[in-house]
């Protein structure tokens, strides 16, 4: 028997669980850190990118040595965010980090990146679902990628541009598309031993 479209369930969102879970800190602090994103953080002018980095530090975040952010930078909650040492963070950068983000030393985040802990229960209540995301050192996410939570990239891992980052990504692996295909290796083994 077909369904139609009156037999399709739809789910009442004014009953879905989550708002507000995820914060870990009083409502004040919420505000307070939206102020300063909005005038310090994500500001579209090339302000210092220390300044950045001292306002994320400011609110909780665990920022490395010699990091550079670029502008437009949105954060969701910087205390749940960490970045090693002379990692590149590019213009228009989103960590939607309702869950722990961490972020290893000598990685480049392309302009436009998304990274999201968050999803959501779709075929019940809507309810809030975080998973953690981590990139190891050296990977490279570029350009307009999305990264979602529950992935791990391992280290100096490259993600082309556009690619939904899911999973494990393996050590050194190239991927691409929209399932994160392997396509390749970012380095080449020497065929001859150096030592």
């Amino acid at each position: 028997m077909d369904e139609t479209a009156e037999d399709v369930p739809v789910i009442d969102l004014s009953k879905a669980p989550g708002a507000g879970e995820a914060w870990d800190r009083p409502a004040a602090v919420i505000a307070l850190w939206m102020l300063a994103e909005t005038v310090l953080v994500s500001n579209p002018l090339q302000i210092s990118s220390s300044l950045r980095v001292r306002v994320l530090r400011a609110f909780g975040a665990d920022i490395g040595e010699g990091v550079i952010m670029r502008p437009r930078i949105r954060v969701k909650f910087p205390w749940k965010l960490r970045i090693g040492d002379r990692s590149w963070i590019g213009e228009g950068v989103w960590f939607h980090n309702q869950d722990r983000i961490e972020v290893g030393d000598d990685v480049v985040l392309s302009q436009e990146a998304f990274l999201t802990t968050g999803s959501h229960r779709v075929r019940t209540d809507m309810g809030l679902i975080t998973r953690p995301v981590v990139i190891e050192d050296g990977a490279w996410i570029t350009t307009r990628c999305v990264v979602l939570g529950g992935t791990r990239v391992g280290r100096s891992a490259l993600a082309k541009p556009m690619t939904v980052v899911k999973g494990h990504v393996p050590p050194g692996a190239v991927v691409s598309g929209p399932d994160c295909s392997v396509v390749g290796r970012r380095f080449e083994r020497s065929a001859r031993s150096d030592s």
